[in-house]
């Protein structure tokens, strides 16, 4: 299993050359979940070379990397050439999923349909507003924003391709229209977008299983099966300990196993993307959902999608970063004891971030649970 875990730490670009831009990533992995802002942006910056913070909210706010509700429901970074057709491929089935509880907020499809028509009025013209703003746009059209009514009906705008990021104000996050942000974006027949898809993901994510896919993406097995055989041959495939898994030959490990750290945000794409999480567990040290922020009684596997501290591929303790002064201290609680060996290349993994956010990294080293 160590072997899958550092073949996906290379597929994933997490070990070899580095991007040259944030959007590279992006697009190379298909989409990037970003509920989770900052975690995302740091999520890009560890595949990409000399990537600072202020590049990643740059190139956000002019639109070269958008976040909208995509596959699953929750944000994704995709880029504005893809949300177009990604949007097609998989809100369908997410919006079905979502009928039951839009039917419990009383959101029927009439009131749905003039939402959708007020956001896109409001929007119109290269306008921007907060979540509060399109409240208000609702209100004055009584139409009721209240509990999760608004959020519901912004999801849906996003799903049905109306509304998608826009520039920050100051701390906030806007909305635009999607034809005006991605004017561009391309359309792909279903079966087109099934196999660009399938191939993405296994190139980018491999070694994967069908049903990491399916937990990825949000598609049918029966969908995946069909993008599979429309890439054909341009996947490998090998069963290893019983389990099925398609994968880029370009994946494949050359050398030595490596030492390489990385502190990995919340929902970074190498712990979240699959179903089956077993290959980053250590077989060595025992995995301890209380030393991670979310999901601790999930044990073993929901804690991974935590801040994580990994070494070779593998999950070897939790992180938290703290802004000191001019400093950022990084504190790092561990399953197990390092070898120095380790513990250098945690101490490379903190220096990384404190490039990313401009400032000296402070590293701690501590035994005992922690909370990311």
């Amino acid at each position: 299993m160590t072997a899958i875990a550092e073949r996906r730490l290379r597929a994933q670009r997490l070990l070899g050359d580095p991007f040259a831009s944030p959007v590279d990533p992006v697009r190379w992995l298909g989409a990037v979940q970003a509920q989770d802002y900052g975690a995302a942006k740091w999520a890009l910056a560890q595949r990409t070379a000399g990537a600072a913070d202020a590049d990643l909210d740059r190139l956000f706010d002019e639109g070269a990397i958008l976040r909208t509700h995509v596959m699953r429901p929750t944000w994704h970074f995709v880029l504005p050439e893809d949300v177009r057709w990604l949007l097609e491929l998989t809100s369908p089935r997410l919006l079905a999923q979502l009928a039951g509880r839009h039917r419990q907020l009383e959101l029927d499809q009439a009131t749905k349909a003039r939402a959708l028509d007020l956001f896109a009025e409001s929007l119109g013209g290269g306008s921007f507003l907060t979540r509060a703003g399109l409240g208000e746009v609702l209100v004055s059209a009584g139409i009721s924003p209240e509990g999760q009514r608004l959020p519901h009906l912004l999801g849906t705008a996003e799903a049905e391709g109306v509304i998608v990021s826009g520039p920050r104000r100051g701390k906030q996050f806007t909305y635009a229209l999607l034809e005006e942000r991605a004017p561009s974006a391309r359309r792909l027949e279903r079966d087109e977008a099934l196999a660009e898809l399938a191939s993405r993901y296994f190139r980018s994510h491999g070694p994967a299983q069908i049903q990491d896919f399916a937990w990825w993406s949000g598609l049918t097995v029966a969908d995946i099966k069909k993008g599979l055989a429309l890439v054909g041959t341009a996947l490998e495939h090998e069963t290893v300990d019983g389990k099925d898994y398609w994968f880029d030959s370009e994946s494949a490990l050359d050398g030595e196993p490596s030492l390489t750290a990385h502190l990995l945000p919340n929902f970074d794409e190498f712990t979240v993307a699959y179903r089956d999480r077993a290959a980053v567990l250590h077989p060595k040290f025992v995995f301890d959902p209380t030393f991670f922020a979310y999901y601790r009684e999930s044990a073993p596997q929901g804690g991974i999608l935590s801040n994580v501290v990994t070494i070779g591929g593998t999950v070897r303790g939790s992180w938290r970063r703290t802004l000191t002064g001019n400093a950022v201290r990084v504190d790092v609680w561990l399953l197990g004891r390092l070898e120095p060996a380790e513990v250098a290349a945690v101490a490379r993994a903190a220096e990384q971030l404190g490039s990313f956010l401009q400032r000296p990294a402070e590293l701690r080293l501590i035994d005992g649970p922690g909370r990311s």
